[in-house]
């Protein structure tokens, strides 16, 4: 869900203003180029940047779970303890740690999971597939970037409209977002709209200054 969020999101924002900036001294056959530039451009890099991110936070994991298991067949004694220490900072009495900590070390690989959630705070047996994410920020990159598109695509050559598709699109991701915080849905869409105008209103005034300054 963060990927696809993100991913739509960074769509909706990087294509509207990359189309506003365009417009401000361009053709419409050059808002549609660049545009769809942008979206195809946009769509692999985040899949490939979620891809390695994922990629590469799992093999942090893989490794610290190497890591224990060494320790765990080294020491156990050590990890035993280890593990009593970290039960009664959570409110145990050292009594029933000592006792949870036996039980949990009968089982190497439950005592190997327990020791790497506690220590990194996450579930080794519940790492986040770096395929998905890769999928899913693409398409759903592709699917923000395209909002802003549709008016030139449907033939309607006019920035306006553009930016208005563009607009609501960011409203609709900013509230399915809030479903996810504790913030209002009226806050969460107002915020998102008010970031992307900013990003698109500054991307608009440089094509603009550019655009007069090359003609």
């Amino acid at each position: 869900m963060r990927a696809a969020t993100f991913g739509a999101m960074d769509g909706l924002v990087s294509n509207t203003a990359l189309i506003a900036g365009v417009a401000a001294s361009a053709s419409a056959h050059t808002v549609v180029l660049s545009g769809v530039a942008g979206l195809l451009a946009g769509s692999f890099s985040m899949a490939l940047g979620e891809y390695t991110s994922v990629t590469t936070a799992n093999e942090q994991i893989d490794a610290e779970v190497r890591l224990e298991r060494n320790a765990l067949q080294k020491d156990v004694e050590a990890e035993k303890t280890e593990l009593v220490w970290m039960l009664v900072e959570m409110g145990m009495s050292p009594e029933t740690a000592e006792k949870a900590s036996e039980e949990i070390h009968q089982d190497e690989d439950r005592a190997l999971n327990i020791h790497v959630a506690q220590e990194l705070g996450v579930d080794p047996r519940e790492k986040p597939s770096a395929y998905v994410a890769a999928g899913s920020s693409f398409v759903m990159f592709a699917i923000g970037a395209i909002v802003p598109l549709i008016p030139y695509l449907l033939g309607i050559e006019t920035l306006w409209v553009g930016l208005l598709c563009g607009g609501v699109g960011l409203l609709i991701a900013g509230a399915v977002s809030a479903r996810y915080t504790i913030r209002p849905i009226w806050w969460a869409a107002l915020r998102q709209l008010a970031f992307g105008a900013v990003a698109i209103a500054a991307t608009y005034l440089v094509g603009s200054v550019i655009g007069t300054a090359m003609s």
